[in-house]
């Protein structure tokens, strides 16, 4: 019984992947993400981001000195584990020249919200692309405000959770927690940013695809970052650390358009299936065969070709 469970469990599993996987649905997902311009809204959200976060970060980081030790440039230190010139070369960047202080005037004021509020139209924006709605701009701007308070919170969270790993079963449960937290703040952000004109259930799926996506991604920069850091500082300097953290941010904001896109296409074909419009196995079956025998095709014609090459080579 045990090992009939297990085939069980198995062939369902193969039959969830085919489907999901299947041709016609990975065409939707690409075409969904060429219609929100994926590459040029991730660069657009990664170019505001820095733009908003990094003076945010260290007035931030003055204002909440007085209170408790905050530090930016400790936090993406020991995040990454950055040293040598990475580590310098971002302590210099967010940190105020010595003997001086990080107060604004008028104009810093007026450019930091000015900044933040780009922000958070860029991201309002990929909402409304990615469920086609009718552009709101500036009459959101309250909303955004909001979410920009929460993406603190969300931050905050973030750093908290980070502080209790210990190792062991703790990681484990930490970074559960992390993901469901993360999948939280995106289907909110979606709430939020598009003025409650997409439901929680239709976001559902972007939240879940988005907070694995992104702890995949966590996982992937922790490994590469510390290199990108290094080695851009140890050409550029400062400014190698901003060429690095510009890297950083577009890669995590390509994570959330392409969870975006592939969160609107699951959400769709939820609705599909439960109007009972579900493809049929038969359907999914021949369109992985058709995929099959045109790779095998391709296979065969790019083999045929290498092989008159050579042949041609060596008469010559």
């Amino acid at each position: 019984m045990e090992g009939r469970a297990t085939g069980i469990s198995r062939e369902r599993l193969v039959r969830t992947l085919t489907f999901w996987l299947r041709p016609a649905f990975a065409l939707r997902v690409i075409n969904r993400f060429q219609k929100i311009v994926g590459f040029d809204r991730s660069m657009a959200l990664a170019s505001s981001a820095l733009t908003a976060l990094v003076p945010l970060s260290i007035l931030l980081g003055a204002v909440l000195s007085n209170f408790v030790h905050y530090n930016a440039a400790e936090r993406i230190i020991r995040r990454y584990n950055l040293t040598g010139a990475g580590a310098t070369a971002v302590s210099s960047l967010f940190s105020p020249a010595e003997a001086t202080s990080a107060s604004v005037g008028i104009f810093g004021v007026v450019f930091l919200t000015i900044s933040v509020l780009s922000f958070t139209r860029a991201a309002q924006r990929l909402f409304e692309q990615a469920w086609e709605l009718k552009p709101l701009s500036v009459r959101n701007t309250r909303n955004g405000l909001w979410w920009i308070l929460t993406l603190g919170g969300y931050v905050v969270v973030n750093t908290l959770l980070s502080a209790l790993r210990g190792g062991g079963a703790l990681d484990l449960a930490v970074s559960l927690c992390g993901v469901l937290v993360t999948a939280a703040f995106l289907v909110w952000s979606g709430r939020i940013l598009s003025a409650k004109r997409i439901s929680r259930p239709d976001l559902l799926p972007f939240g879940v695809t988005g907070a694995v996506l992104t702890t995949a991604y966590s996982v992937g920069a922790t490994l590469y970052m510390p290199h990108l850091f290094n080695s851009s500082a140890e050409r550029y300097g400062v400014v190698g650390a901003v060429f690095a953290m510009i890297s950083a941010l577009f890669a995590a904001m390509l994570v959330l358009v392409a969870s975006a896109a592939l969160g609107r296409e699951v959400g769709d074909e939820l609705s599909r299936i439960r109007q009972g419009h579900r493809p049929s196995d038969h359907e999914v079956r021949l369109q992985w065969d058709r995929v099959v025998e045109q790779t095998r095709s391709r296979w065969r014609t790019a083999r045929e070709q290498v092989s008159h090459h050579r042949i041609k080579g060596s008469n010559h």
